[in-house]
C-alpha cells in the first residue's frame, strides 16, 4: 500500500500522520504519478496550521514534487507512462508516495533537470520568476532588496537579479546565512538581527532607496521595508514567515512617496497553462545554464515531514528543502 502524509485536524507539526494512502486510477483529466521527491514550502506550513484554510479535511499536503507518470486518464495526450515530470502549485496533495494530479498542473522535466533537484526549485524557482518579471521588470541598474536572502527563493532571486544586473542588498539571519548570500551574488548583505536594516539601505542606496523591495517574511519586516523604498517603488509583499501583515491605512503609501504594493501568488502568476509553461521554461534555461545553481541545503524521509516543519519554522534551514517518499 503507498504512503502519504496526511492531517485530519489543523495544528502544530504534531498534526502529521504517515498513513496508508491509495490514490486510485486518474480520472479522464488526470495524470497518476509516483513521486521520487517532494519540497518542503512555508505555504505547507499555513496549511497545516489553518492560516491557509485546505477544501477539506482530512488532507493530504504539499503543492510540489516531481517523479515520473505511472499512468494517464483516458483525455490525456500530452504525457505517457514513463515521463518524468514536475509540478508546482494546487492542487495540494504532494506529501505522497503516489498521486493523482490534473494533467495540465505538469510540466515535462528536461534531461539538464534531476528529479530532486526539480521537487526543490519548482515553487521557488517560479516564484522568482513572477517577482523578477512579474511584479516588477528587473533591469540593469536596478537596486533590490529581497528579505531572507539565504533562502529557498532568496537564494534563486540574488542570482537571477545579479544576472540582469540588477544591485542586490539582502537581509539574513547570521554570519554564515551573509557568506552564503554573497556567494550566490547578494552585494551587500544585512544581518536584520543587529542593524536597522532600513537605516543600512538608505547608506547603501546613498539616500535614494531601492526599486524595488521583495518581502516573504511580512509582520517583522513590512512596515520598515516601505521605508527602504524611493519614490514611486514597488513593494512585492509575497509571504509572511514572521507573521500576518496588519491592516493598512493605504494613505502610507502616499505619505511614503506614492508607493506601490502588491501581493502576489504563484497560483494566479501560473493559473493559465501558456504561463505556467513560461515560467517554467524560463527557470529551466537559467539552471541548466548554470546561471542559478539550486542547492538543495536539507532533505528528509517523507515520514519525518513533522522535523522537516519544526526545523522550517525555527529557521534552521538553508536553500532549498526536498523530501524523499
Amino acid at each position: 500500500m503507498s504512503k502519504a502524509v496526511r492531517i485530519h485536524e489543523t495544528g502544530g507539526p504534531a498534526v502529521m500522520r504517515w498513513e496508508d494512502h491509495d490514490p486510485g486510477a486518474p480520472g479522464p483529466e488526470e495524470v497518476r504519478l509516483h513521486q521520487e521527491a517532494v519540497g518542503l514550502n512555508y505555504i505547507d506550513v499555513y496549511h497545516r496550521a489553518g492560516l491557509y484554510p485546505l477544501p477539506a479535511l482530512p488532507a493530504v499536503l504539499g503543492l510540489e514534487g516531481a517523479g515520473v507518470v505511472d499512468s494517464v486518464g483516458s483525455d490525456v495526450s500530452e504525457f505517457k507512462p514513463g515521463d518524468r515530470v514536475a509540478y508546482a502549485g494546487i492542487p495540494p496533495g504532494a506529501y505522497a508516495q503516489d498521486r493523482c494530479i490534473p494533467a495540465h498542473r505538469l510540466v515535462r522535466l528536461p534531461d539538464s533537470i534531476e528529479t530532486r533537484q526539480a521537487a526543490g526549485m519548482m515553487l521557488r524557482g517560479m516564484t522568482a520568476r513572477y517577482l523578477l518579471y512579474g511584479c516588477h521588470s528587473v533591469k540593469a541598474g536596478d537596486r533590490i532588496l529581497i528579505h531572507a536572502a539565504a533562502g529557498g527563493v532568496g537564494s534563486i532571486v540574488c542570482q537571477w537579479a545579479s544576472h540582469l544586473g540588477a544591485e542586490v542588498i539582502g537581509t539574513v539571519g547570521s554570519v554564515a546565512k551573509a557568506e552564503m548570500a554573497q556567494k550566490n551574488g547578494c552585494h551587500h548583505t544585512i544581518l536584520y538581527g543587529e542593524t536597522d536594516f532600513a537605516e543600512r539601505v538608505n547608506t547603501i542606496t546613498d539616500g535614494r532607496g531601492v526599486d524595488v523591495v521583495y518581502d516573504g517574511l511580512g509582520q517583522a519586516t513590512f512596515l520598515k521595508s516601505l521605508d527602504c523604498l524611493r519614490p514611486m517603488g514597488m513593494m512585492v509583499s509575497f509571504g509572511q514567515a514572521s507573521g500576518a501583515v496588519p491592516p493598512l491605512d493605504i494613505g502610507v503609501l502616499a505619505a511614503k512617496g506614492s508607493l506601490f504594493l502588491t501581493r502576489p501568488s504563484l497560483m494566479a502568476y501560473t493559473a493559465h497553462r501558456e504561463d505556467l509553461l513560461a515560467h517554467a521554461r524560463d527557470l529551466f534555461d537559467v539552471v541548466t545554464k548554470g546561471v542559478v545553481a539550486i542547492t538543495i541545503g536539507q532533505t528528509y524521509p517523507l515520514e519525518d515531514a513533522a522535523r522537516a516543519h519544526q526545523d522550517l519554522e525555527g529557521r534552521k534551514t538553508t536553500g532549498s528543502t526536498v523530501m524523499i517518499p
